[in-house]
């Protein structure tokens, strides 16, 4: 129980790599704030599997990409807890299509949820992470197509690639204050959204795999608690979650 007493606020947690992320580090120990945005059956759900872990949940409906209702979100893990320690950003949505395609709304959208609600939640959590003056954690969830680019993905590898920009940055900010931050970047992970991919797509991706399937969200979370809980000498790294995907 490595995280007993620590509260970690995960989101985007209502399924997938979220769910997982929120399991685990409710597994150690830890409070979890859950967040979503849509489908309140399934996040009561991860409640009541973070609380069967043996760890104290909260559900908080807010769009992360609105910097005021992140600011809430975070008064109310003190007002329930007293405190933050973990902050996940892992909140993402797709809106893929070629650029010559693209609205600008795609664009849009995306930037905002996946990058900006990262800042934004960041920001928020930033002030009681300094008062508590004990550190802390910031992790956040980025992708391969950061480091690779992807087809049909210019505005989710765009932000994901921001994403990996702020993790380093910040991480240089707050490492004086012992605040650590990372990024995770998953490969090819069995969720929803690879679910509904054609399966020749799937199986053309997952050639390209050298481990040859799929990750888990179970394994994506993994690493996630890793550097929440040990990785105390780790910051402004990106961490890839991959099968060998991107090996060089």
């Amino acid at each position: 129980m490595q995280l007993a007493g620590k509260v970690a606020i995960v989101t985007g947690a209502s399924r997938g790599i979220g769910r997982a992320v929120a399991l685990g580090l409710a597994s150690r120990g830890a409070a979890v704030v859950i967040n979503y945005v849509a489908g309140t059956a399934a996040a009561a759900e991860t409640l009541a599997a973070v609380e069967n872990a043996c760890g104290r949940g909260l559900l908080f409906q807010a769009d992360v990409a609105d910097a005021r209702s992140c600011e809430e979100m975070v008064s109310a893990a003190l007002d329930n807890f007293g405190r933050i320690d973990i902050l996940v950003n892992n909140a993402g949505i797709t809106r893929d299509n070629i650029l010559a395609r693209m609205k600008q709304d795609e664009w849009q959208s995306v930037i905002d949820t996946n990058l900006t609600g990262a800042f934004n939640c960041s920001k928020a959590v930033l002030r009681p992470l300094l008062r508590q003056k004990t550190g802390g954690r910031i992790i956040n969830i980025s992708s391969v197509v950061a480091l690779s680019g992807s087809t049909g993905q210019a505005n989710y590898a765009a932000a994901k690639a921001g994403l990996i920009g702020l993790t380093k940055s910040l991480a240089r900010e707050l490492a004086s204050r012992q605040i650590t931050v990372n990024a995770v970047a998953p490969g090819i992970i069995a969720t929803d959204m690879t679910a509904v991919l054609p399966a020749t797509l799937q199986e053309s991706m997952l050639s390209r795999v050298p481990l040859g399937r799929a990750g888990t969200a179970e394994e994506v979370a993994e690493t996630v608690v890793f550097l929440a809980t040990a990785g105390t000498y780790i910051t402004g790294q990106v961490i890839t979650v991959d099968g060998g995907l991107l090996m060089v």
